[in-house]
C-alpha cells in the first residue's frame, strides 16, 4: 500500500528483456533507506518487488502482464520515474491510499497551461470512467491527485508548481499514463 506522495524521481539505468519478463534498473537516493530484496517500491505507481540492490541501483523483475498494462515497457535509459516506498502502518498518511495495482493506461490528449498550474485532460477506457468522480482521488504515474472536471470522454487533474517540480508529470505532454 502506498500514498501517492512521491519521495523522489529515479533515473532508469537499464532495462533488459528475458523470456516472459524484463529486468529494470533504477538509480535512486532517498528510497534506498531501509530497502532490501523483497521490499515493495512503487515505480510510476506500479508496485514492484526489489530483486537486487547494487550500490544506488535498485533492480526489479517486471512480468509481461505488467509491461502490457502499464507504461513501464516504454521506459528507456535515462527516463525519469516516480518512486515511493511502501506505507508504514505506524506512519503519517498523506495523499490517498494507493494499491500499486494499475487498472489501465490513460492518455493525455490535452495539456493546458494556466498561471501557476497545468491542467491535464486524460482519456481512459469508457468502462473505467464510471469510477472517476469529481473531487475523488486518482493516481497517475504514482502521483496522488484530486480529480477536477469529469466529462463523458475525459477527466481533468490540475498540477500545482510543486507537483510539477518533484514528479515526472511536468514532463507529460501527449503520452500514456499509469
Amino acid at each position: 500500500m502506498f500514498t501517492g506522495i512521491i519521495e523522489e524521481t529515479g533515473i532508469i539505468e537499464g532495462i533488459s528483456s528475458k523470456k516472459n519478463l524484463s529486468v529494470l534498473k533504477v538509480r535512486a537516493k532517498k528510497v534506498l533507506s531501509g530497502v532490501k530484496p523483497g521490499t515493495s517500491i512503487a515505480v510510476n505507481g506500479v508496485c514492484l518487488t526489489v530483486t537486487g540492490i547494487k550500490q544506488n541501483i535498485l533492480v526489479f523483475d517486471i512480468m509481461r502482464e505488467t509491461l502490457m498494462k502499464t507504461n513501464l515497457g516504454a521506459l528507456k535509459p535515462k527516463s525519469r520515474v516516480n518512486l515511493e516506498r511502501a506505507l508504514k502502518a505506524n506512519g503519517r498518511i498523506d495523499g490517498h491510499f494507493v494499491s500499486g495495482h494499475v487498472d489501465d493506461l490513460g492518455k493525455v490528449n490535452t495539456r493546458i497551461t494556466g498561471e501557476n498550474y497545468i491542467e491535464l485532460r486524460i482519456h481512459i477506457k469508457k468502462n473505467l470512467m464510471k469510477y472517476i468522480v469529481p473531487k475523488g482521488s486518482v493516481c497517475i504515474d504514482g502521483v496522488s491527485l484530486t480529480v477536477g472536471e469529469v466529462k463523458k470522454t475525459y477527466f481533468s487533474v490540475y498540477l500545482i508548481p510543486f507537483t510539477l517540480e518533484v514528479t515526472t508529470l511536468g514532463d507529460r505532454k501527449s503520452t500514456r499514463l499509469n
